[in-house]
């Protein structure tokens, strides 16, 4: 069973047919691309999912650029392609796992813990000789139950009463120059929740962008937060609640589980004037 990562070898080694792979490539600034890129060629057997329209849910402007989607949707929409308890998931991107991430997320949201992503991405798939298709997938579909959650979220309030009275740490994954309020692109306000911690997650990654080993991702997350820090008391956010699941994926890695989502994120967070901003 996988619940973290899954390398290429591994993947090529798996039998076929106990496996459900998902196709979650993506790009904010083109929102069509990641279906195009998979008709051009995927994985063979794999699925797509769209970050907007089955990772997300609806947003009302004041709940973040990729709110969570409804869980009963969401659970609908991987039983038609065949997702089921016992189903070992796989999940890519082209990118740096950051889509991938927000999957392997919201599957341990609905209670599913057989979720992996693939480590380094359709790059390394490549580079390990593995075959594209452009061929539809076979469907299956399947019952999936949502079961007791394998990740926990906190919303707006909780983080708001934090400052006041702190109970946990909140982590932005966004990039340094984000976090101190230099070239903001993606949201209207610059800056990051007072108190914050800032831990890129482009950091979880060797040159190679491939995940950092557990040990040196357990050493760089304990020399950010402190020895002995407890992840319970961790809580995750970025700009709209994807790249946050990056390291939250890392921390897994590294053997500290057990912490939060903060899934609203700064597009959330600063679509209130009434919440503060730290620069």
């Amino acid at each position: 069973m996988y619940t973290t990562l899954i390398t290429c070898s591994q993947l090529m080694a798996a039998p076929s047919d106990s496996l459900i792979v998902l196709d979650c490539r993506f790009q904010l600034d083109n929102p069509d691309y990641g279906h195009a890129a998979y008709d051009a060629g995927h994985l063979p057997g794999a699925h797509y999912l769209h970050l907007d329209y089955h990772l997300s849910g609806s947003k009302n402007g004041g709940n973040g650029r990729h709110p969570l989607p409804d869980g009963q949707r969401l659970a609908v929409d991987l039983g038609a392609i065949g997702v089921q308890p016992d189903s070992q998931v796989v999940i890519y991107d082209d990118g740096v796992g950051q889509y991938a991430a927000r999957a392997w997320w919201l599957l341990r949201w609905l209670g599913h813990g057989k979720a992996a992503v693939l480590d380094g991405g359709l790059a390394a798939w490549k580079q390990a000789g593995g075959a594209l298709s452009v061929e539809a997938p076979h469907r299956q579909p399947r019952r999936f139950s949502i079961r007791a959650a394998l990740a926990q979220t906190v919303d707006a309030n909780a983080v708001l009463a934090n400052l006041d009275a702190p109970t946990f740490t909140v982590v932005d994954a966004r990039s340094h120059e984000r976090f101190r309020g230099i070239g903001e692109t993606l949201d209207p306000v610059a800056g990051h929740i007072p108190g914050a911690a800032n831990r890129f997650f482009m950091d979880n990654l060797t040159p190679a962008q491939r995940f950092k080993t557990p040990a040196q991702l357990r050493a760089e997350w304990q020399a950010l937060l402190g020895e002995g820090f407890d992840p319970a008391r961790i809580v995750h956010q970025c700009g709209s609640g994807v790249t946050a699941c990056h390291n939250l994926l890392a921390m897994e890695i590294a053997g500290l589980p057990g912490s939060r989502l903060y899934p609203g994120s700064w597009s959330e967070w600063c679509s209130d004037p009434a919440r503060p901003v730290a620069v």
